[in-house]
C-alpha cells in the first residue's frame, strides 16, 4: 500500500482554463514525499544539521491523465520503487479523492487518475551540491518499505 496525502485544489493552483497548471503536480508530489519521509521518522531540516547533507530532485517522468479543478479533493501517493547508494526512487500517483472517502482517515488511493510518474531524488552534501552516501539511519529506515509503503496520513 502507498503512503496517501491529501490536497485541496485552490485558486491559486489552476490556469487561465480552471484547472490546475501543470506544473503543481510537482508541488504535490514533494509535498506528499516530505510528509511520508516525516511519516517514518525522518525529518529533512535535522538531517541537514546532523549530517551536512540534503535531498535533491536529479529526475522527474510524468504523464498526465485528467485535469484537476478549483476545489478538488486529492491524494497524492509515494511509494518507494529503489534505494541506491545516492539516491531513492519514488512512484507517485495524483488522484481524485473519492466522494465515500471519510475525512478523518485518507483511504487507499483508488478515485481516478489524474498524473502519474516516478522521481528520483539524490542525496547531496548541501554545501557543495556533489553526491555522496546516504546516511545509513536514513536507508535502513527507508529499504524494508520499497514496495510497500505505510498507512495513508493525515495532512
Amino acid at each position: 500500500m502507498s503512503f496517501a496525502f491529501p490536497i485541496r485544489v485552490y485558486w491559486e493552483d489552476t490556469d487561465a482554463g480552471g484547472i490546475v497548471f501543470y506544473a503543481n503536480y510537482l508541488k504535490y508530489m514533494e509535498r506528499a514525499r516530505t510528509e511520508w519521509l516525516r511519516s517514518l521518522g525522518i525529518s529533512q531540516g535535522k538531517l541537514r544539521e546532523e549530517s551536512g547533507g540534503i535531498f535533491v530532485v536529479s529526475e522527474t517522468r510524468l504523464k498526465y491523465h485528467r485535469p484537476a479543478r478549483l476545489d478538488d479533493e486529492l491524494l497524492v501517493t509515494a511509494e518507494l520503487q529503489q534505494v541506491g547508494t545516492a539516491s531513492l526512487v519514488i512512484a507517485q500517483r495524483v488522484l481524485t479523492r473519492p466522494a465515500h472517502a471519510p475525512a478523518d482517515n485518507p483511504p487507499p488511493a483508488d478515485g481516478p487518475l489524474l498524473c502519474e510518474g516516478s522521481i528520483r531524488i539524490g542525496w547531496v552534501h548541501a554545501d557543495t551540491l556533489r553526491p555522496t552516501r546516504i546516511p545509513a539511519q536514513v536507508s535502513g529506515t527507508l529499504a524494508p518499505h520499497a514496495g510497500s509503503m505505510s498507512q495513508p496520513q493525515k495532512p
